[in-house]
């Protein structure tokens, strides 16, 4: 009994070390412009398939398949803030969430159009012969996405705290007219904000491919359930976020092994919920959002 409960933690960070990519672009994004980007699912499918795209298709090694397919995703990151965000100044919310919305639809029927219907694997980095823990098994990739994800959190927090362009995009966050009587260039800092976002989301794809497969539709989902790990750890607290991904996965992963497979993608929305109508600002936000 306890090897499987074991068992299932472990998944759950596997899982959860995902949606806390995922969720941490909604925050990132959130916190610069005060945007939901309900297109952060389409980052994660546009890495993983580019990856595939060029490592099984075009042959290249899969380190630079990876390296160019992440850089394929973060112009396409910035492409949506320059050409669909900026131009919608002054907008409101429900505009940009719309904004987003078909920005994530129209990236899904590009991907349906290259790549089909098909559902795609990446090689394992470092081969599928399980690992044992006693009775617990664990593959390889489980430990790249674990230890993925534990290296770009941390790299993203000293990026916020210990850069300069980094204070900026906080600086931005906090008070868009202060920060640009200062000099800080206010629309440079969120095109920034959303590359970081969609690097992250291209990241979080090329680690989970190799274990859950990946094809055209497959951002919906998750970008689903970072958007309810975002709220559950608090849309205004990225390092929130990123705690609410991995308890997430944890549920998630609990109540598939020891209830039922069935209710498996239902968690997300049932956590959401209860979340939203006892506290909307999340386990680790504020009553008011404070910008981090």
């Amino acid at each position: 009994m306890w090897d499987q409960i074991l068992q299932f933690l472990l998944t759950g960070v596997t899982l959860g070390s995902t949606y806390a990519l995922v969720a941490l672009g909604f925050a990132i994004i959130y916190n610069a412009s005060d945007v939901v980007n309900l297109a952060q699912g389409e980052f994660v499918m546009l890495g993983a398939m580019s990856a595939i795209a060029l490592s099984a298709g075009e042959g290249l090694a899969l380190p630079l398949a990876i390296l160019l397919a992440v850089g394929v995703t973060l112009v396409v990151g910035l492409m949506l803030q320059r050409f669909a965000i900026a131009p919608a100044k002054g907008i409101t919310v429900v505009g940009t969430i719309i904004i987003t919305i078909g920005a994530s639809i129209f990236l899904r029927g590009l991907a349906l159009l290259l790549w089909g219907k098909d559902i795609h694997a990446l090689p394992h980095f470092s081969g599928e012969t399980p690992l044992r823990l006693g009775e617990v098994t664990l593959l390889p990739q489980n430990l790249w996405v674990m230890g993925g994800t534990a290296l770009l959190v941390l790299t993203v927090h000293l990026f916020f705290n210990r850069t300069l362009v980094g204070k900026a995009i906080l600086a931005c966050s906090c008070n868009k007219t202060a920060a640009q009587l200062v000099g800080i260039n206010v629309g440079r800092m969120l095109l920034v904000a959303y590359g970081l976002s969609a690097l992250l989301g291209a990241m979080a794809g090329v680690l989970v491919a190799p274990i859950t497969y990946t094809s055209y539709d497959a951002g919906i989902m998750l970008g689903l359930k970072g958007f309810a790990a975002a709220v559950l750890g608090g849309m205004g607290n990225p390092m929130g976020a990123v705690a609410g991904g991995l308890l997430l996965g944890l549920v998630e992963s609990l109540a598939a092994g020891l209830i039922s497979s069935g209710y498996k993608d239902a968690i997300a929305f049932v956590i959401l919920l209860l979340v939203l109508f006892l506290r909307p600002s999340g386990l680790f936000g504020r009553a008011t959002a404070e910008r981090v």
